[in-house]
């Protein structure tokens, strides 16, 4: 069995030490910081499959939202895994017609959504404020979930320690070894790694390690403010996703909620993933607006404070789609990478693994190789809604 050094012990990292560990490989794991210390801790990390476009990659999405289920199985209770209703809506008629259209062709892939009439907003969501929305047509999308991602990260590293996985926090990689032309480990603090397979799993800091190894990944870091309210009352907590104009909002654990909002990331100054201080300096009023907007849609906020608001850096290929697999100029390194991690964590897990421990390779993952050409037109819809290019916003 081979030999695998993941780097990175997020979400993804976390699934693929976990399914390399079941298959037998000799798996060691390090990362910079500690268990979902990244991007897995300050994430919306909902079942985004009904953003996904192609039918290709929304058919991966549903896979992996399926394998969430498999997994609590695997690991004695998917304590991580909370099935609630995303309810919908827009303002405009623009926003309407692209809600629509978005659940005529779900339909047609078999996804469960539904329209429902605006009556019953306040028997799927109580506590949404009337004047919230002003749509006579919702969208309900009946089997949507949001995850703990930081505690699911932890189970599966657990369970791959369990099967004797190496764990080690505090290391950031600062050199690739090779030996030829092949990547044969990496060296951390000054201590070396090597292996058979060297895994890319550091998210937003992915671009950073193909660098070293020589390489480029058509790859951006996105930033984006996730916010959480303090606990609520258990009569008045959130009982579904709510995707609305300006604001997204989920339930989390100990009842509280977690928000969202494109127009707020959008004032993020230019430099607030690279310099501290400017995030920090915008934090407080970013921190108010994300709040304003969420006690405007779900009422029991506005006897909630906000517990924080979180920078994540979400790693963003230039398409949309995942980066998966060995470039050519570098044998040896193995990327996964992508945008909705959480989502795509179970099947991209189980299937990279799958690749390095029977080396051949899955035709899933056939499109989404990190040596090939990006689309110039993003062929995510989810990205694109992020980036404001759609006319919804949603989770």
């Amino acid at each position: 069995m081979p030999s695998v050094l993941v780097v990175g012990a997020g979400v993804l990292g976390a699934s693929v030490a976990h399914h390399l560990a079941k298959a037998g490989a000799r798996v060691t794991v390090i990362e910079a910081g500690g268990p979902a210390a990244g991007t897995s801790s300050a994430t919306f990390s909902i079942d985004v499959s009904h953003l996904k476009t192609p039918h290709s990659y929304y058919t991966l999405n549903r896979h992996g939202a399926e394998l969430h289920h498999q997994l609590g199985e695997e690991l004695d209770g998917s304590d991580w895994h909370h099935r609630v209703p995303l309810v919908q809506w827009g303002h405009t008629e623009q926003e309407q017609h692209v809600i629509r259209e978005r659940a005529e062709r779900l339909r047609g892939w078999g996804h469960a959504c539904r329209t429902a009439d605006r009556s019953e907003l306040d028997e799927l969501a109580p506590g949404v404020s009337p004047a919230a929305c002003r749509a006579d047509e919702l969208v309900v999308h009946e089997q949507a979930s949001w995850y703990d991602a930081p505690l699911f990260t932890r189970r599966l590293l657990d369970r791959a320690a369990l099967r004797g996985a190496d764990i080690r926090y505090g290391l950031r990689v600062t050199s690739v070894l090779r030996t030829g032309e092949r990547v044969t480990g990496v060296v951390a603090e000054g201590r070396r790694f090597e292996a058979d397979w060297v895994v890319n799993c550091a998210g937003p800091d992915a671009g950073r390690i193909a660098a070293l190894a020589g390489a480029s990944l058509p790859l951006k870091r996105v930033p984006g403010l996730v916010g959480e309210s303090t606990r609520l009352p258990e009569q008045d907590r959130l009982g579904a996703i709510l995707a609305t104009p300006g604001v997204d909002l989920r339930p989390a654990p100990d009842g509280r909620v977690v928000s969202i909002s494109w127009p707020v990331d959008a004032m993020l100054p230019p430099d607030a993933e690279g310099t501290a201080d400017a995030a920090r300096q915008a934090a407080p009023a970013l921190e108010r607006e994300l709040h304003r907007l969420g006690r405007e849609v779900f009422t029991p906020l506005r006897a909630a404070g906000m517990a924080g608001v979180r920078l994540g850096v979400r790693p963003v290929p230039a398409d949309g789609l995942p980066l998966v697999g060995c470039a050519a100029a570098t044998p040896g390194l193995y990327t996964v990478v992508t945008h909705s991690g959480v989502t795509l964590a179970p099947a991209l897990g189980l299937l990279a693994a799958h690749e390095i421990v029977e080396g051949s390779s899955a035709a899933e993952l056939a499109d989404y190789r990190p040596d090939r050409t990006p689309a110039t037109d993003v062929a995510d819809e989810s990205v694109r809604v992020m980036s404001g290019a759609a006319a919804i916003t949603a989770a």
